[in-house]
């Protein structure tokens, strides 16, 4: 049986991963010949990252998923604490990539370096991340956790509702947000150009 919240953990994973390739691909296509146009989707993307995965989902896995599955399974106890090193550093380090792309977008091509090497080195680092949430934490999590920790996951995760899994409305909030990414961002993730 796949837990809701083990549904939601892979749904947000893959629309975190869609966007992460985007990301990606829009550093290395490069600003091209509309620069505002192309720092306007990164600084949403970025956005994105820092006000979903960082701040609701990241939270649950550490106060929720990890501990317990850390106390019945001390053979994962280093994963899950090199897990939660990364939870606890990743949202200075999208605001540090936040800066540098404002610094290049500001001060021109002499921080363009700079940017595209961090830049990829968090991505690398955050798909590897989710790698082994996905290969080592949550089947040991399907293993040693009870009903009730699933019930409380479940309904924890089931408030996350990120826009863009597609399997939620928009937040009217955030819909602008949403609308910016999607019809501006390269595929997978978006409809713009490729």
């Amino acid at each position: 049986m796949t837990h809701e919240s083990i549904r939601i953990i892979r749904d947000e994973h893959s629309a975190l991963a869609a966007m992460l390739q985007s990301l990606r691909m829009m550093v290395k296509r490069g600003p091209g010949n509309e620069p505002e146009h192309f720092f306007d989707v990164l600084r949403a993307m970025l956005f994105y990252i820092d006000e979903f995965p960082e701040r609701l989902h990241h939270t649950k896995e550490t106060e929720l998923l990890f501990p317990p599955v850390a106390a019945r399974s001390p053979h994962v106890r280093e994963v899950i604490e090199r897990l939660e090193k990364d939870h606890a550093h990743g949202e200075s380090t999208v605001r540090e990539i936040q800066h540098l792309l404002l610094a290049w977008e500001l001060i021109g091509e002499s921080r363009r370096a700079e940017f595209e090497e961090t830049v990829n080195r968090y991505l690398d680092f955050y798909l590897e991340h989710m790698r082994l949430e996905e290969t080592v934490v949550i089947p040991e999590a399907q293993k040693v956790l009870t009903e009730q920790d699933w019930k409380a996951l479940d309904e924890a995760f089931a408030t996350n509702c990120d826009p863009l899994t597609g399997k939620y409305p928009r937040d009217p909030a955030y819909d602008r947000l949403f609308t910016r990414i999607v019809m501006q961002a390269p595929a997978p993730i978006g409809l713009g150009e490729a």
